[in-house]
């Protein structure tokens, strides 16, 4: 995957691997708190080295088709990034996932970013549905959740133990046929 454009603003969907270790444990430094509220990602990488295994267990899953991470950049300067937790090609369903540094919010790159990444799972891996799954108590992810069309289908109370507290979690998703018809014609 090569960088791409996502907007006239400078910002890029691009990929992220080993390699980019450094630069990957740097950009959750810079927003390792505002991050932190409801992903356990900075909690799993605290230096260069986790970095480096994080980024080498999603370019395995990436090339085994199970996974995939992508990274934001606005100038540059590697902000956040979209993943697929899960990809599984047997039931054609994916988990989507996201995190962006405070100094990139409401912009609307992990909504850009998102459409890119569920469509290449929709139409180039045959996906059937993709599931967002985020804290109740996480709004801007809920409002992405609501911007790329997805259907609050559960909230299961009290499921997620994040830095010792409970919190609910909602199930958002979106049908292929649905993500089809809600796409502008071209």
């Amino acid at each position: 995957m090569y960088a791409m454009p996502l907007g006239d603003d400078g910002a890029e969907m691009c990929p992220l691997e080993p390699g980019h270790a450094e630069e990957f444990a740097a950009h959750i430094d810079r927003g390792r708190a505002f991050i932190g509220r409801f992903n356990a990602l900075p909690d799993l990488v605290a230096d260069t080295e986790a970095a480096r295994a994080f980024l080498r267990a999603y370019a395995e899953k990436s090339a085994t088709g199970t996974g995939r991470i992508a990274g934001i950049r606005l100038g540059g300067t590697l902000v956040g990034a979209v993943v697929l937790r899960r990809l599984d090609a047997a039931l054609r369903t994916a988990e989507a996932g996201c995190w962006l540094e405070p100094a990139a919010v409401g912009r609307g790159l992990v909504t850009r970013a998102a459409r890119v990444l569920i469509d290449w799972a929709i139409e180039e891996h045959g996906v059937h549905r993709v599931e967002w799954v985020v804290s109740s108590g996480n709004a801007p992810s809920i409002a992405v959740a609501r911007r790329l069309g997805m259907t609050r289908e559960a909230v299961l109370r009290g499921s997620h133990l994040h830095r010792g507290e409970r919190h609910d979690e909602e199930v958002w998703a979106v049908l292929a046929p649905e993500w089809r018809a809600a796409r502008p014609a071209s």
